[in-house]
C-alpha cells in the first residue's frame, strides 16, 4: 500500500472494496479511511458521478468528491465483464468489508449479492446502503436526497416554522445515512472480531431518516392512544430563529431554568410574567416566549449581548458563514483543518472531528484520480492486466 495511506487510526488493517457513489457510502468510508482503513474505491472508467458536480482544480475532481474521497485508492473495472469480475472476485477475497450503493437486484444480477461474496469470504461485512430498505414495498424506488428530505417530513417541519415547506440547505440524509453506514459496518467488524462471522448489513437512507425525524418529533405520537400529534413544537416554533441585535444577529437558547433566572434577573424584561417561571411553563408559550425575547435583543449590540451572555454562562454565538469556519479560533487551536498536497496542489481539509487518545484519526491522503491505483492494487493481489 502507498506508504502515505499507511498509519495507525482504529481501523488499521482493515481493508475496504467501496462500490459506493455519491455522497451516502463515500462519507462512510471516507471516515473509515480517515480512521485507518485500505478503501480501495472501486469506478468504472468513467468514474462516479460526483467527480463533476461542483468546481474543482481539474476535470473529475470537484470539490464535494475531493472531501468525501479522500485518502482512498481508485481501481477502474467493468464490473459487467468476464475479467472485471474475476479481478473483483479476487480483491474481495482479501477484504475485510464490502460496501455497495447499488440497487439490490442490480449487484444481484452484476453477481456480488451477499451469497456469493460471502461465498469467496465467509467472515466479510457486507454492507448495502440503499435508499430505502429491500424488505419493503418501495425497495426500488429511486431515492436521493431531496427526495427522502420531503419524505421524511423535514419540508414540514420546515412550514412549520417558516410558513413555507423547505428543504434543510444541506444534504442531510445523504450524510446522516452515511454516519449510519459506518455505525453499523463497524459494529459488524467488533461481532466479527468477537466471534468470526461476518455478516450482511443493510441501511436504507430512508428509514435512516424516518428514525433521525422522529427522535424528538415522534413525541406525543407514540403513546396509545396518541397524546397528541408528531411535532416537537419548539423544533418548529415560527419564532424559533437567530435574535436580531442593533448591528447583527445573536443565537442564544435560554431555555433551562438557571438560565432563565439568570438572564431575567439581570435584564429585567418588562414582559416577564410568573407563568414563565418554569421550564414545563415556558413550553405551552415557547413561540410568545421567543417573540418576546427577539425584541429584548434589538436593545443590545451583538458584542454587548456575547459578553452578557458569556459571563451568565448562557449558551450563545455569532452567526458565522460556512466561509469562515476555515478561520475559526477555535478550530484552527485544535489543529481542525489538515492541509494535503496533491497532484492539484494543497487541499485544505476539514479534519477528523473525533479524538483517540491511543489510535488518533487523520486526513489519510490525497483524492485519487479516476484508476490512479489500479495497476498498483493488481500488482499487490496478484492480478493479472492492467485497467479493465
Amino acid at each position: 500500500m502507498t506508504d502515505k495511506l499507511k498509519h495507525n487510526g482504529p481501523l488499521a488493517g482493515i481493508r475496504v472494496i467501496d462500490l459506493t457513489g455519491m455522497v451516502f457510502g463515500p462519507y462512510a468510508t471516507q471516515i473509515m479511511a480517515d480512521m485507518g482503513a485500505d478503501v480501495i474505491k472501486v469506478e468504472a472508467p468513467g468514474g462516479d458521478d460526483v467527480r463533476n458536480i461542483s468546481p474543482g482544480p481539474v476535470p473529475g475532481m470537484s470539490g464535494v468528491f475531493v472531501n468525501v474521497n479522500r485518502g482512498k485508492r481508485s481501481v477502474v473495472l467493468d464490473i459487467k465483464s468476464a475479467k472485471g469480475k474475476e479481478a473483483l472476485r479476487q480483491m474481495i477475497a482479501g477484504a475485510d468489508v464490502f460496501i455497495h450503493s447499488m440497487r439490490a437486484k442490480a449487484i444481484a444480477r452484476l453477481g456480488f449479492d451477499y451469497a456469493a461474496v460471502a461465498a469467496i469470504k465467509p467472515d466479510i461485512v457486507y454492507t448495502n446502503c440503499y435508499g430505502y430498505s429491500r424488505r419493503g414495498p418501495d425497495a426500488d424506488k429511486p431515492a436521493y436526497d431531496d427526495t427522502i428530505q420531503a419524505e421524511c417530513g423535514i419540508p414540514h417541519v420546515q412550514q412549520l416554522m417558516t410558513g413555507e415547506p423547505g428543504f434543510v440547505a444541506t444534504i442531510m440524509a445523504d450524510k446522516v445515512a452515511g454516519l449510519t453506514a459506518l455505525y453499523a459496518t463497524t459494529m459488524a467488524l467488533f461481532h466479527r472480531a468477537r466471534t468470526g462471522e461476518g455478516q450482511e448489513v443493510e441501511i436504507g437512507m430512508f428509514e435512516t431518516m424516518a428514525s433521525f425525524m422522529l427522535v424528538e418529533h415522534a413525541n406525543g405520537a407514540m403513546f396509545t392512544p396518541p397524546l397528541g400529534p408528531a411535532h416537537y413544537h419548539r423544533a418548529a416554533a415560527p419564532n424559533r430563529k437567530p435574535y436580531k441585535t442593533k448591528d447583527g444577529h445573536v443565537a442564544a437558547l435560554i431555555y433551562n431554568d438557571k438560565h432563565w433566572k439568570l438572564f431575567t434577573e439581570r435584564v429585567k424584561p418588562d414582559w416577564v410574567t410568573p407563568d414563565m417561571a418554569t421550564l414545563a411553563q415556558r413550553a405551552l408559550q415557547i413561540d410568545t416566549v421567543y417573540a418576546n425575547l427577539a425584541q429584548t435583543f434589538l436593545e443590545r449590540t451583538t458584542d454587548e449581548w456575547i459578553a452578557l451572555l458569556d459571563e451568565l454562562g448562557i449558551p450563545a454565538s455569532r452567526l458565522q458563514t460556512t466561509d469562515q469556519l476555515f478561520d475559526n479560533a477555535h478550530l484552527n487551536a485544535i489543529g481542525f483543518f489538515e492541509t494535503v498536497e496533491s497532484k492539484q496542489g494543497p487541499v485544505r481539509f476539514p479534519g477528523v472531528p473525533t479524538w483517540f487518545s491511543r489510535t488518533p484519526g487523520k486526513v489519510a491522503g490525497p483524492t485519487p484520480l479516476v484508476g490512479e491505483h489500479t495497476q498498483e492494487v493488481f500488482t499487490e493481489l496478484g492480478i493479472e492486466g492492467d485497467t479493465l
